[in-house]
């Protein structure tokens, strides 16, 4: 089963057929909005609008923890998340898609793990990225007439506020290829789920930094991302005809193995209620 965590102007997944709308509970609250289920070609597929219906979500409010344990309760095996991105480089223009597979963690106030209160755990985030997975949106997105960039580094910063030209040309600095608010924290807890996991970045403008740009206009990243929105689409549907039929050769499934360090006996019983989807196979 694949899971899509569509961002901004990703409201929607074109082509779902046989949609159920789906209302979960989890153990850390409720997920950003209603899982749509559905099937693209033989393979059954979850959506959720990372935003909630009429994007009232900010990247620091979203429930991330129970955004990845619902799509783990449903079943999901691969995730593919949509974001929108400001480049940090010349030759990556907006209307460009990056299939990104590494992360810069620039945020300070989320939650980027499912455990504690009584359970540690440690997974590598080495390759945070399912390279599978990327290789497959990279193609996806190239069927869809989509000029993709094969790998890059994704700068996730807090944010609700777009960065300084100080920020902008600092982060540029430390080479990395698109900014943007949300994918980081999902990188981390599909990884602690062991879920496949892949980014694929909108890019809509230029941050700050480029000499013709101005400021970040808001006005100017809808209007290319609703240009673009539809590529995006297309391309995550192609994955999705892609790996039909197709089983999991990666090592993410068992990304948990050796991981969890704190002795079953000794891990509270709720906790191993609530991690259940995520642990049970370990205890």
């Amino acid at each position: 089963m694949l899971g899509v965590i569509g961002g901004s102007g990703f409201y929607q997944m074109p082509g779902l057929d046989r949609v159920e709308p789906i209302d979960l509970k989890t153990p850390f609250g409720p997920p950003s909005d209603t899982y749509y289920r559905g099937a693209i070609g033989d393979l059954e597929v979850v959506f959720l609008a990372r935003h909630g219906k009429g994007h009232r979500i900010l990247p620091s409010e979203l429930n991330y923890r129970a955004n990845i344990h619902g799509m783990k309760q449903l079943g999901v095996e691969r995730l593919i998340s949509v974001s929108t991105a400001g480049s940090m480089k010349e030759h990556i223009a907006p209307g460009d898609l990056v299939a990104v597979d590494q992360f810069i963690d620039h945020t300070y106030q989320r939650r980027p793990t499912f455990f504690g209160d009584g359970i540690v755990a440690h997974v590598s985030l080495a390759d945070p990225v399912c390279a599978d997975l990327q290789k497959s949106l990279v193609a996806g997105g190239r069927a869809a007439g989509a000029t993709v960039h094969d790998g890059g580094v994704y700068f996730c910063i807090e944010g609700p506020q777009f960065s300084t030209r100080a920020e902008s040309n600092l982060y540029r600095s430390w080479g990395v290829d698109v900014i943007s608010m949300t994918a980081m924290q999902e990188a981390r807890l599909a990884r602690e789920a062991e879920l496949c996991y892949a980014t694929l970045a909108l890019v809509t403008d230029y941050d700050c930094w480029h000499q013709s740009a101005g400021p970040v206009d808001i006005g100017e990243i809808l209007r290319v991302m609703r240009l673009n929105v539809e590529k995006a689409q297309s391309a995550v549907a192609n994955v999705a005809k892609a790996l039909a039929g197709k089983t999991r050769s990666c090592g993410c499934g068992e990304a948990l193995k050796g991981g969890i360090i704190t002795d079953p006996k000794a891990i509270p019983p709720a906790v191993v209620e609530n991690l259940r989807p995520i642990i049970g196979k370990y205890l």
